[in-house]
């Protein structure tokens, strides 16, 4: 059995996500404090209680990354390992936390300073839309033929794709698309036209803070969202990480690639099912689990050790 960690992004938040790891187990509670201590943010008022900020991308991210950290922390706890991991926009943070590039400090601090300037990049006018039951060219080909920066996204699976850029032009592309055959294109609510090419300012201001940081050769390798290709040195990791903000996320091809090289088990670490549905659009033939509570950990570890 070879297994893949994968970790998803932002838009799988909710209201108490985490809260059951970290009510029962140490390893969990340990990363929400620190986590907590780096930024300055109360992370139990803001994972765990009704409140407007989850949905803010400047603090949604820090909030997804500690708790995938926290899960992957207790699963790590109970044995379970992985080859490779990978994950999905934020979510590539949550992979960097497995491979251990750097200390759980920097890496919270850096998406944290990530959410923020992603935030403040295109604060209005931008837009982002699922494009549903398309050939990824021809939403390329439209991307490219329509007036105005509009571009993909994320290669989610086969038949799903995202647009983002100027909400004029995702508007354009999307009835151009609709036209030529797309079954729907559905709005995302999102605040800004994320990995577009309107972002690459917040890349490059994630640069800078990533300057001064010790990055370390990968303990595990994972994919990269910029190439779907293996990280395995720590040379490229900074400048991978500048323009993963305003590069299409390559997960499709990701996990094709994992499962080419004989992944046959993906377990996906953080809230939601969303990664799991991607993963089975791509293949049938693998086995795919995801752990958001802690009954599915007690499940997933009893199935994987049998």
């Amino acid at each position: 059995m070879k297994t893949a960690f994968v970790f998803p992004g932002q838009g799988a938040q909710y209201c108490g996500m985490g809260k059951d790891f970290y009510d029962t187990c140490r390893e969990a509670k340990e990363i929400f404090e620190l986590a907590g201590s780096v930024t300055g943010l109360d992370m139990k008022a803001l994972a765990f209680e009704e409140n407007e900020q989850l949905n803010v991308t400047e603090y949604t991210q820090i909030a997804m990354l500690a708790t995938e950290v926290a899960i992957w922390k207790v699963l790590d706890g109970k044995g379970i390992k992985a080859d490779v991991c990978a994950g999905l926009s934020l979510g590539e943070y949550g992979a960097l936390a497995v491979s251990e590039v750097m200390e759980l400090k920097d890496l919270f601090r850096i998406i944290r300073k990530r959410g923020i300037y992603m935030q403040e990049a295109y604060p209005t006018g931008g837009a982002m839309m699922a494009v549903l039951g398309m050939e990824a060219m021809q939403v390329e080909e439209i991307c490219e033929a329509t007036e105005g920066i509009v571009s993909i996204a994320n290669y989610n699976c086969p038949g799903q794709i995202v647009i983002t850029g100027q909400e004029q032009a995702v508007q354009s592309a999307a009835e151009k698309l609709t036209q030529a055959g797309a079954k729907r294109c559905v709005p995302l609510k999102v605040s800004g036209p994320f990995h577009s090419s309107l972002l690459q300012g917040a890349g490059e201001k994630l640069f800078e803070e990533l300057a001064p940081i010790a990055i370390r050769k990968p303990v595990i390798p994972y994919l990269s969202n910029v190439t779907a290709d293996y990280v395995t040195e720590a040379e490229p990791i900074k400048e991978l990480l500048k323009k993963q903000v305003s590069s299409s996320v390559r997960f499709q091809q990701s996990v094709e690639r994992m499962i080419h090289d004989g992944v046959d088990t993906f377990i996906e670490i953080g809230p939601g099912k969303t990664l799991s549905s991607f993963i089975r659009k791509v293949s049938r033939e693998v086995k795919v689990y995801n752990i958001d509570k802690l009954e599915d950990l007690d499940r997933v570890v009893e199935e994987i050790s049998c």
